[in-house]
């Protein structure tokens, strides 16, 4: 059997506390990108299909949100494009409307 002697510098030992460092290190970048990601897609810019399914509407409906301009889009070579920040935007008055919204009929 063939043994190389292996000659270690004492610069190039990892100790357990390096470890440790790396790991803590490495879970606060992961934390870090969650936190950027959370409750968004992980693309910018979504497709018709993407968008209905988002909203789950019809392709009617996004035609006319898309002709009386309430979400802007980009068409490039036929395909429709949406920016996942317009469609957040578009929603949040809707949501704010449910959370104040009273029943004046009482």
């Amino acid at each position: 059997m063939y043994h190389s002697k292996l000659k270690v510098m004492p610069s190039e030992i990892i100790t357990t506390d390096d470890l440790r460092e790396f790991k803590i290190e490495l879970i606060t970048e992961f934390r870090k990108m969650l936190n950027e990601q959370r409750g968004q897609p992980a693309k910018k810019w979504l497709k018709s299909y993407e968008v209905k399914k988002l909203l789950s509407i019809s392709p009617g409906t996004l035609q006319n949100l898309r002709v009386n301009g309430t979400l802007p889009f980009t068409k490039i070579g036929g395909q429709m494009f949406y920016d996942y920040e317009d469609i957040r935007k578009m929603l949040e008055p809707t949501q704010k409307q449910k959370r104040f919204s009273f029943d004046l009929k009482r």
